[in-house]
């Protein structure tokens, strides 16, 4: 009883502070991922990045997790534990920001290898095709470190403030999303940086990509406290076995109609959301007719309110649920934003207008992820709960990896001739010609009709089987103690 009083976890400034070390990896991860939304006009007319050619670079970030990664990640995580994997996924992401910051970087536009890699496949320039790798690489280490962490926070605050736990790192994580909105058109536009990087688009990467050193320093001070709670855990044999994955549970898992129902719901729903971030600087843009660091300015207060409400709403599932009615909620609020961005937004371009529905825009985004992920373990048996998140990650990026191609290529489609039109009036020093985005967020807007028929039909589900959605998890865990 004496050596249970005397774990790590049992300091609240100890299991606190493994948090915070995790979670600014996360934050940092967070701020690379989308580095690079706020400056589609610059690689437009710095390198020739058209809008099929960034949504390619925005698709590129999930390809490996979709060709098996993810899954192969959680393998690694079950069998290695959560130090080895969390080292490796920081490692796997600073790489491939490395990789990243050269493919953009003016030396590498005068080297050899880029005039080699310019002779195939011309559609995409050498700098895109380079970038794509190093955000390949990247985005397979992002998504290991999402379900380490995970991980780490369920074996830290186990029988403590879990969800609470869990919606603060997710809070400091979208943090990171506000906060690059409005640094990286800084960084691009300061003189001190442009004279160490060359090149405007070249800094803020360059600035992330020392960030997610920091992040990677971060994980191996929570290595060493890791280890330390471990062996005060009494090593592997007093502890509780860690599930492992196993083949024969996707069987299970599949053969579930509400974990498709789940999944489904959970591409649908974030395939409105984060792909629309990559391209949401263009279409202030192109609408509002505002210069980009004012375009990002005005977007970065979309994660405002989730940041702030998730921590609180996990709370509430706790202590009084309404799980399901969550999702529902939050589906048509998505609904009425995108519709708003396409048709009443270019009728009256006003930026309070652009902010309204921006912050509305993160109510849904903290209901959503909120009530979602804890829906989880309540329609998953406990012994292939974790597979079941794996899965569900992966489906997940299959939209996270198409999606955003397909609306670089739509609005290439429906804007003919505007994108050869905006690198002659840059060259020519005069106003660039705006997008139409109107049929891009049509398609975000049907993403979330989808998704609010499915909430639906979990809702209805829950209520004819009773999994407790609607029901509090701190009632639900009294009862089946």
């Amino acid at each position: 009883m004496t050596n249970v009083q005397k774990l790590m976890n049992d300091s609240f400034v100890a299991r606190w502070a493994a948090l915070i070390l995790i979670a600014l990896m996360m934050f940092f991860g967070y701020m690379f991922v989308d580095v690079m939304s706020p400056l589609q006009t610059m690689l437009e007319t710095q390198r020739g990045w058209t809008p099929d050619v960034f949504g390619t670079y925005a698709a590129s970030e999930y390809i490996l997790n979709v060709c098996g990664f993810l899954i192969l990640a959680g393998i690694i995580l079950d069998k290695c534990g959560v130090r080895f994997t969390g080292t490796l996924s920081a490692s796997l992401m600073v790489i491939g920001a490395s990789i990243k910051f050269i493919g953009i970087s003016d030396w590498f536009q005068t080297t050899n290898f880029c005039a080699w890699l310019n002779t195939w496949w011309t559609a995409l320039p050498a700098s895109a095709k380079l970038s794509c790798l190093g955000f390949m690489i990247f985005g397979s280490g992002c998504e290991m470190a999402g379900i380490t962490v995970s991980k780490a926070i369920a074996k830290w605050f186990k029988g403590k403030e879990m969800a609470l736990a869990m919606g603060i790192e997710m809070a400091i994580a979208r943090l990171g999303v506000f906060a690059v909105f409005s640094i990286s058109p800084l960084i691009a536009n300061s003189h001190f940086w442009q004279n160490l990087c060359g090149t405007p688009v070249v800094a803020p990467v360059a600035f992330c990509t020392v960030l997610l050193l920091i992040g990677l320093i971060n994980f191996l001070v929570f290595r060493v406290m890791d280890s330390k709670f471990d062996k005060q855990l009494g090593a592997m044999s007093t502890g509780e076995p860690e599930e492992e994955f196993k083949i024969g549970d996707l069987g299970k898992i599949f053969g579930s109609r509400m974990f498709w129902i789940v999944a489904l719901l959970c591409v649908l729903y974030y395939s409105a959301i984060f792909p629309f971030q990559r391209y949401a600087t263009n279409f202030l843009e192109s609408t509002l007719n505002i210069p980009t660091e004012t375009a990002a300015n005005l977007f970065h207060w979309f994660p405002i309110l989730a940041m702030v409400l998730t921590p609180f709403l996990g709370s509430f599932i706790d202590y009084k649920g309404k799980g399901a009615s969550m999702l529902l909620y939050g589906s048509l609020i998505m609904i009425i934003c995108h519709l708003s961005f396409a048709f009443l937004l270019p009728a009256y371009p006003k930026q309070w207008l652009a902010l309204l529905i921006i912050v509305v825009l993160g109510v849904s985004f903290s209901l959503v992820p909120a009530s979602l992920w804890p829906s989880v373990p309540k329609i998953i048996d406990r012994q292939i709960l974790g597979s079941a998140y794996a899965l569900i990650f992966w489906i997940q990026n299959i939209g996270l990896c198409f999606v955003p191609k397909i609306i670089g290529n739509v609005l290439n489609a429906v804007n003919p001739g505007v994108a050869e039109a905006r690198q002659a009036a840059e060259q020519a020093h005069q106003a660039l010609p705006a997008y139409n985005y109107t049929v891009p967020m049509i398609i975000f807007a049907s993403f979330g009709v989808a998704a609010f028929i499915l909430s639906f039909w979990l809702k209805a589900e829950d209520k004819r089987k009773k999994y407790g959605l609607e029901l509090p998890n701190i009632q639900k865990k009294s009862a089946e103690a």
